[in-house]
């Protein structure tokens, strides 16, 4: 079992920038994929950013060039680095993490972005 937690979620003005965390409670994030997925109320769940083992990144469209998925191994933590937000980026964000073939999803951070 591995526990995925997210943080850094908040209240932030457009053209801001927030950094959302994810840990996870095993050392995985350099054998197993992670990704970021949002879901905006009403709205299905979407993938938001993926990181392969060996740093390949992949953005959605409405996110390029705007938010980057760092990691740091030796803090076994994912980052979700935002910047330029926009309204349409108000959403919950989750991290996910496969495990082979066991998916874990976390409890999800409110990010609220409004003047």
């Amino acid at each position: 079992q591995v526990q995925v937690v997210e943080s850094g979620g908040g209240l932030v003005q457009p053209g801001g920038s927030l950094r959302l965390s994810c840990a996870a409670s095993k050392k995985i994030f350099s054998e197993w994929p992670v990704a970021w997925y949002r879901q905006a109320p009403g709205k299905m769940r979407e993938l938001v950013a993926d990181l392969t083992t060996t740093g390949r990144t992949n953005y959605a469209d409405s996110v390029k060039g705007r938010f980057t998925i760092p990691r740091d191994l030796d803090a076994n933590m994912v980052y979700l680095q935002m910047n330029s937000l926009k309204l349409e980026d108000t959403a919950d964000y989750y991290c996910y993490i496969t495990v082979g073939e066991v998916q874990y999803w976390g409890q999800g951070t409110q990010v609220t972005v409004s003047s």
